[in-house]
This record gives C-alpha cells, sequence and structure tokens, in this order.
C-alpha cells in the first residue's frame, strides 16, 4: 500500500531536521520511493519555507537541537585529533568529533599521520608537550605487529585517551581504554544474510587485510561462512594486490582476479571492502564481460564513495560520523569527571562502545540467474 504524501513529506522534514541535511538519494533508499518522487516532495517542502535545496542535497532551515553536553570547565582544555592520511572513511569519524567538541568550546588540535610504522607515538607525545589534555585517536595498525607494538605506550598516556574504530585484542593492555567502535560482525553479518536471503549459497569475500576493521570482517566471515548452512562454498582473498597480506593475521591470501576466481568457485554473490576497491573491481567485471548484478552481485563494505558507482552498490554503512560524535562525547565526560575530581582521574568504569551499521540496499545485488 503507498503511503500518503502528506505522511511521506512529513518523514523527509523529520530525517532532515534531525540530521540538519540529507542526500536526495538517500532519502530516496531509506522511504524505498524513486529519486524523482523525493524531489517533488522535497519542492514542495521549499516552497512551504521548510526546507532548503542544494545539488543532490538537502537542508534544514531549522538548527539542529542536540542534548547538552556535561559541562566541561572553560580552561582552555584542548584535544588532540589524530588519524591516518588518506583514509577517507576516518576522516568522517574526524568531522563528527570536531562537531561535538567544537560545540563545546573546546579547542582542537587536528594531526594527520603519515602511513609509516610508529609514526603515531612521536606526534602523539608533541601533542600533549604542546599542552593537549585529550586525545582522540584511531591508530594505523596495518597489522596485529604493529597494533601490540603500541599497546605499551598508549596505556600509559597520562590524559583521558578514546580510541576511534580500534578495538584491541582481548586481554591485551588496552583492553581497559575508552574506545567506540563499529560492530563490524553485524556488519559482515548484514552483507552476508542479505546475499543469502537473495539466493546466493557461494560467496566470496574480497578484504583489504591491512586495517583492524579489514581483519575484524576477514573473522566475522569465516565465522558467518562457517555456521550458515546455507552457504555452500566461501573464499576469502586480497581486494587489492597493493593492500599486502597481513602475516601476522593467518594464511597468505592470493592477490584478486575476481572474474577468474568467480568462474573457478562458481561463485555469485561478493563482499567487497572497501568500496573504492569494489568500484575498481566492477569495473573490472565489466571488462571480463560480467554484468553486476546480473552474473554477480556485489555488497560493498564502508559506503564512502559506493553510492556513486555507475551500478550504485548496495553497501554496509558503518555509521562514521557517529562513531567520532560519540568519541568526542566520552572525552568531554572525562574532562568533566578530571574536573570534578580536582584533576585525579576519574574513577568511572571504562566505556567500550559499540555501534551497529546499517544496510543500503541500491542496485548491485539481486537473485542468482539459475534461481529467477
Amino acid at each position: 500500500m503507498r503511503e500518503p504524501v502528506e505522511l511521506r513529506r512529513r518523514r523527509i522534514l523529520a530525517v532532515v531536521r534531525s540530521r540538519g541535511s540529507a542526500r536526495v538519494s538517500d532519502l530516496a533508499d531509506e522511504l524505498k520511493v524513486s529519486v524523482v518522487t523525493v524531489r517533488r516532495d522535497i519542492e514542495e517542502l521549499e516552497r512551504a519555507g521548510q526546507l532548503v535545496r542544494g545539488h543532490g542535497v538537502v537542508r534544514s532551515v531549522v538548527p539542529i537541537q542536540r542534548a547538552a553536553p556535561e559541562a566541561v570547565p572553560e580552561d582552555g582544555h584542548t584535544v588532540a585529533l589524530m588519524v591516518p592520511e588518506r583514509h577517507s572513511y576516518l576522516f568522517e569519524t574526524l568531522h563528527g568529533a570536531r562537531t561535538v567538541l567544537e560545540e563545546a568550546g573546546l579547542r582542537i588540535a587536528l594531526h594527520i599521520v603519515p602511513r609509516r610504522a610508529a609514526a603515531e607515538r612521536p606526534m602523539v607525545e608533541a601533542a600533549l608537550a604542546g599542552g593537549a589534555s585529550g586525545l582522540l585517536i584511531a591508530p594505523n595498525w596495518r597489522s596485529l605487529e604493529s597494533e601490540e607494538a603500541d599497546y605499551g605506550w598508549l596505556a600509559e598516556l597520562d590524559v583521558p585517551t578514546v580510541l576511534m574504530e580500534r578495538r584491541p585484542r582481548p586481554g591485551s593492555r588496552l583492553h581497559a581504554l575508552d574506545s567506540v567502535c563499529s560492530d563490524h560482525w553485524y556488519g559482515m553479518h548484514l552483507a552476508v544474510d542479505h546475499l543469502i536471503s537473495l539466493g546466493h549459497r557461494r560467496i566470496i569475500l574480497a578484504v583489504r587485510d591491512d586495517s583492524p576493521t579489514a581483519r575484524a570482517l576477514r573473522a566475522a566471515f569465516i565465522e558467518i561462512a562457517v555456521t550458515r548452512t546455507e552457504v555452500e562454498d566461501w573464499t576469502v582473498v586480497l581486494s587489492s594486490p597493493e593492500a599486502g597480506p597481513d602475516l601476522s593475521a593467518g594464511p597468505v591470501y592470493p592477490a584478486l582476479d575476481l572474474p577468474a576466481l568467480l568462474a573457478e568457485r562458481g561463485s555469485t554473490g561478493v563482499v567487497l571492502h572497501g568500496d573504492v576497491d569494489a568500484v575498481i573491481q566492477v569495473q573490472r567485471l565489466a571488462e571480463a564481460g560480467l554484468r553486476v548484478p546480473e552474473d554477480c552481485s556485489v555488497v560493498a563494505y564502508d559506503d564512502v564513495v559506493a553510492a556513486l558507482s555507475s551500478t550504485r552498490h548496495t553497501a554496509v554503512a558503518p555509521p562514521k560520523t557517529q562513531i567520532g560524535a560519540a568519541a568526542a562525547e566520552l572525552m568531554l565526560y572525562r574532562l568533566g569527571r578530571l574536573a570534578e575530581d580536582a584533576g585525579e582521574s576519574a574513577t568511572e568504569p571504562v566505556r567500550r562502545v559499540e555501534l551497529l551499521p546499517e544496510l543500503k540496499v541500491r542496485g548491485s545485488a539481486q537473485a542468482p540467474a539459475k534461481s529467477r
């Protein structure tokens, strides 16, 4: 049954007001209607003075109403924000953190960490020497070995520290450090379950293998594929030869020749991490004469550029911006507790926050040909 026009427009208005802005294509996906329909609704809402249109984007005319953060003293707190260079995924997380911190009146010191071994430590030490009273960090852990090498000095920092999109090894020295992370097991569950629901029984995971997220996704996929009786065949490969295998995380998988692997395994569904690699691999499928989704269904993971591909990719979307915002709110809480305790460490329990990704269903996955 078709949703009444006025109800749909109220939903659009509520979504845009809650977020401040939204992409027209995302609204169409969420409301399960065409982009043309959403554009017509937005035009009417704009005529009524309730929304403002941009190029592919609609914005609220009402400021976002945010809950007031816990009071933080106006004593010149500076929070250092550290993310790896050339990492668009984490840049979205950074923007979420920045918004919360700036609204709370804190000074922000942004540091872009070069992609070389052990680059974070000297930058963190310099930031703390420069007066930073808190640290939000997404370390560039390209292997388990590099991750564990950072455990010692990070655990010994004497300022509130919150890890973003990083979950240290259970039982490690950083296990009891505040962290905010996407539930990537659930994200992989969404991807595999979607393919299974469409009738796919032979599935490939192509993963970068050079980040904590990649290693979490690989472990989750193997666990899920083994336990889901519907899956008849599965395999894991590198999504990009440039990513390099993490030798410390397990077996080395060959670089991806996706067209050949699909033929060899008889696979019809692929989960690709990240979605920049997904766009590249779909182009290579086309060069080999394979169509998406007719010959191969694709689910991308990250949803940074998945919606911009010529075939808009169905994608798992971790809550990147919200991860940064939640990490910043946790930092505000820690700084507020420090003020209450007259400079002594907050005694509240460590918080390990997980936010669930969502599946954005677009046009790159459908039932395999033999079941249609």
